[in-house]
């Protein structure tokens, strides 16, 4: 019996946003309050919006993550941000392991698995990021790349308060391509079998995102598959009313 989850919209805002984004951003929080109770909503926007947005959030329906951080907590590392520093800025979660990290910074299992640690380390929830490549979906390997990436990815020790699973197909993202619902439903449920496998009855409670150009227009059809706990949002969250009208699926 699958255990009810309090849904997770998050937006990854990528490298877009400046002071003056601020406005949307309370668009969002102003939008958001219908949804208090029933989904969790949360942007991650650059990590020079995170102090300003957490503060204006703050009290509301909407919370702020960061979108990457170094494993170590603090040392020689220029340009990097530790994770306890984006909990410092107001961050309550991060986003590891994305597939533009992995694809742009040939960043390893091993190392996504040190960031989410990281993440725990600083009192911070990790959104693990797993997801197959085009050759790899033709070649029929999708579920092995991703019984792999979590394999490698995800910490020992985690629970379903600090860690968040999201399925980025990366052949879907800013393609306008849309794995069907049996396709999702096929790695959401391999994922499930997973997390249950690894941390026993925690592995239940672990929401699982779904994050492959959703769209208000798609969002009702996706986000109601079984073990599908979300959506983790790209181009679509940089507009409050797009990102509102996809959680609105939770209203």
């Amino acid at each position: 019996m699958a255990e009810k989850l309090r849904p997770l919209v998050a937006g990854n805002w990528k490298m877009n946003g400046l002071a003056a984004s601020a406005a949307e951003f309370g668009k969002v929080v102003a939008g958001a309050a219908p949804l208090a109770g029933k989904a969790d909503l949360m942007i991650c926007p650059p990590a020079t919006l995170i102090p300003a947005f957490a503060a204006s959030a703050r009290g509301s329906a909407v919370t702020v993550g960061g979108q990457d951080c170094h494993a170590k907590a603090s040392g020689a590392h220029t340009g990097d941000l530790a994770a306890e520093m984006l909990a410092d800025a107001g961050a309550v979660a991060v986003i590891v392991g994305h597939s533009e990290r992995r694809a742009d910074h040939g960043e390893t299992d091993a190392q996504v698995r040190d960031k989410a640690q990281a993440a725990h380390r600083a009192g911070l929830t990790a959104i693990v990021c797993v997801g197959e490549q085009r050759s790899e979906r033709e070649a029929r390997e999708t579920l092995a790349v991703i019984g792999r990436q979590l394999e490698g990815s995800l910490p020992d020790a985690a629970t379903g308060a600090n860690l968040v699973v999201a399925y980025e197909p990366v052949w879907a993202i800013g393609t306008g391509l849309t794995p069907t619902p049996a396709d999702v439903g096929e790695v959401h449920a391999f994922i499930r079998q997973h997390l249950r496998q690894r941390y026993g009855a925690e592995g239940g409670r672990v929401r699982i995102l779904y994050g492959g150009s959703v769209k208000p227009a798609n969002a009702g059809e996706l986000l109601t598959i079984a073990d599908v706990n979300g959506a983790l949002v790209g181009g679509a969250s940089l507009k409050a009313d797009d990102f509102l009208g996809i959680a609105a699926v939770y209203g």
